[in-house]
């Protein structure tokens, strides 16, 4: 998969080259390429905003600088994502239907925003990190490429994603490593018996309860077995005696 970003500050995207989005670029799963908007501007000053018609504190990018920019790295399989607070708040739904997509251009606003018919020509999707504003798309645009990342095949080892959280609709269960012991708390027998049926049964009954006590809107979207819907109920009966 390719990620192309329009952004004023490219410099921003080297943090990207680490860890576990380093490997698959090392390995050519994944491409990110910050895209400078500076360098399309035509003003002798690489100048890439302006003041806002109508008046108004700020300064606006100037569209025809992030239309050149656009022209730069589309082609017929783009699809056009504006980092926005005004956008649809990225869900894990939105990352898996994105992993699908070959072929990436992500706009970072900055100032007061992009001039609206530029946005109008090309975005299309306007995608949201969470309902509050930024100084710029820099920081979203990063979230988002790393969320989506993690989907694109090979650059996490099999089955590293089937049991997280929101995998299956709800919280991941608690987990736990060496030392066994550690001030004073035990590692839960189960997961040190073997057993691996009273362990699946034991870490469905915890993810539940995890879900349940920190997101239980997210109960309401998925269909529960009986064995689920007994468990939340002996919780439930549970904290009441306590």
């Amino acid at each position: 998969m390719k990620f192309d970003v329009l952004t004023l500050f490219p410099e921003m995207f080297k943090m990207m080259q680490e860890s576990v989005i380093g490997r698959a670029i090392d390995k050519n799963l994944i491409e990110i390429h910050p895209i400078n908007m500076r360098d399309f501007s035509t003003d002798k000053h690489k100048k890439v905003d302006d003041t806002v018609y109508g008046g108004g504190a700020g300064m606006l990018i100037r569209p025809d600088v992030v239309w050149n920019s656009y022209l730069s790295v589309r082609i017929e399989k783009s699809k056009v994502i504006y980092l926005s607070p005004q956008g649809k708040t990225l869900t894990q739904e939105k990352v898996l239907e994105l992993a699908k997509q070959e072929h990436l251009i992500l706009l970072c606003g900055h100032y007061e925003g992009i001039d609206q018919r530029v946005l109008d020509e090309i975005v299309d999707e306007e995608i949201s990190i969470g309902n509050y504003v930024l100084t710029g798309g820099e920081l979203p645009a990063m979230v988002l490429i790393d969320s989506v990342s993690r989907y694109v095949e090979g650059v996490l080892s099999e089955g590293s994603t089937d049991e997280e959280t929101f995998s299956n609709g709800i919280l991941e269960y608690p987990q736990y490593t060496r030392p066994e012991i550690f001030e004073g708390k035990q590692v839960p027998e189960v997961l040190l018996s073997g057993h691996h049926e009273n362990i699946r049964k034991w870490r469905r009954q915890e993810a539940l309860k995890k879900t349940l006590q920190k997101r239980p809107d997210l109960l309401e979207k998925i269909e529960l077995q009986e064995e689920d819907k007994q468990i939340l109920k002996d919780f439930e009966m549970g904290k009441k005696e306590d």
